[in-house]
């Protein structure tokens, strides 16, 4: 009853409108004045933000800021990923033989994921992991290791809420929401599908990088609100780092997992 209720006030509130809305008053010159109230909120840390607070012309960029690059240090160990997000790990385990993976008890098909069915088999019984940014993360995207990228394409329209009562009662959301699939080949010749989702009605996720060759920490786009991002490895890929727990939190920069 709970997730048919929740659903259903969700589809009411999540079009055209209300996006462009969200947008229009995160943009607007006024919404910084709200930035104050924002970082005492949140907690935020101005010490490590690349601008002064009051140089920042409306909440949107104070929320798309960015860090002075000493806040983030980047592991350098060409066989190690790292995150490509300042959130928390919100799930991470092995792909099933058919292709679907667990995010708060709800299944989700890799062929959904990723719309296609032949890639979709190429992380068969491999490892995934979900990255969950809330409204006080910073929210650039960052490259997790040095490679090519082999294809890039959007798929879904409307993007609903992925936080802990959107992950519970949406229709989920992490494989039907609009998002941009990167699929990138490592330096081991593995591939890896990284996918950035939109979230809370609005779906934008902007890309700085249009280059084929990423390297790892190198800035490659943002997140107008919060989001996820969820990565998928080929069978006997990787293998996580110790750090990797369940619910909590980890930083753009640092290791998650290791190349086999």
């Amino acid at each position: 009853m709970k997730e048919k209720l929740y659903q259903r006030l969700i589809e009411l509130t999540n079009g055209k409108q209300s996006s462009h809305l969200l947008q229009a008053i995160a943009k607007a010159k006024w919404s910084k004045r709200i930035i104050p109230s924002y970082m005492k909120l949140y907690d935020i840390n101005i010490e490590e933000v690349s601008k002064k607070q009051q140089q920042f012309s409306s909440l949107h960029d104070f929320f798309t800021r960015e860090l002075l690059e000493e806040a983030r240090p980047i592991e350098k160990n060409p066989t190690i990923y790292v995150s490509p997000v300042d959130a928390k790990v919100e799930s991470f385990g092995r792909i099933e033989w058919d292709m679907t993976f667990l995010v708060k008890g709800k299944p989700y098909a890799l062929q959904d994921l990723l719309g296609n069915t032949e890639r979709a088999a190429q992380y068969a019984d491999g490892h995934f992991i979900v990255f969950y940014l809330s409204p006080a993360d910073y929210h650039r995207i960052h490259s997790p290791i040095d490679g090519e990228v082999v294809r890039q394409y959007t798929l879904g329209q409307k993007s609903y809420p992925v936080n802990q009562l959107g992950l519970t009662y949406g229709k989920k959301p992490i494989s039907h929401n609009y998002r941009l699939v990167t699929e990138l080949k490592a330096a081991n010749q593995q591939h890896v599908a990284f996918i950035k989702v939109g979230a809370t009605f609005v779906n934008s996720i902007v890309l700085t990088n249009t280059t084929t060759k990423w390297r790892k920490g190198q800035e490659v786009g943002y997140f107008s609100f919060g989001s996820t991002v969820v990565m998928l490895f080929e069978k006997d890929a990787v293998e996580f780092t110790d750090n990797v727990v369940q619910g909590s939190p980890i930083r753009m920069g640092e290791a998650f997992a290791n190349m086999l």
